[in-house]
């Protein structure tokens, strides 16, 4: 089960990325542009959010299932956290990415209650942006592309 989790989780954080990226630079290139907000930019951000809360589950569950996770009680925290790749499997990349992903909750939600597109784009742009950038600085690169 684990590997099976383990590749869709890898697999859809490559649809998430597309999608956060797309969604952030469509916030910030049209705020720039002055643009009208309409209902392909409701559905670009909704999709965002969308996808990035089943990545959240997915990686919940991998989490969880994940033969790492039983160093906690073999290890305990003190030496997870002097490890760097058991620190940032178990700790940094979890908390960082649940992080990114309440940003884009809080961005979906209050760009609703704006009334006029620019202000609209503009949190958006604002809260997509640093859940994009939270978002690349956890990746475990270096097995990603493995």
């Amino acid at each position: 089960m684990y590997n099976t989790v383990n590749i869709l989780h890898s697999y859809w954080a490559y649809l998430v990325l597309l999608i956060l990226i797309l969604a952030a630079g469509n916030a910030v290139f049209k705020s720039i542009g002055g643009k009208e907000y309409e209902a392909k930019d409701f559905r670009i951000s909704l999709f965002t959010l969308i996808v990035s809360h089943i990545q959240l589950l997915i990686g919940l569950v991998l989490y969880f299932v994940s033969p790492r996770f039983s160093l906690f009680s073999e290890l305990g925290m003190g030496e997870i956290m002097k490890d760097s790749v058991n620190r940032l499997y178990l700790v940094e990349h979890p908390v960082v990415n649940i992080i990114a992903i309440v940003l884009i909750t809080i961005g979906y939600s209050k760009h609703k209650k704006k009334l006029t597109s620019a202000s609209k784009f503009k949190v958006l742009a604002i809260f997509y942006s640093f859940a994009l950038i939270l978002l690349l600085s956890r990746i475990p690169w270096n097995t990603w592309f493995d």
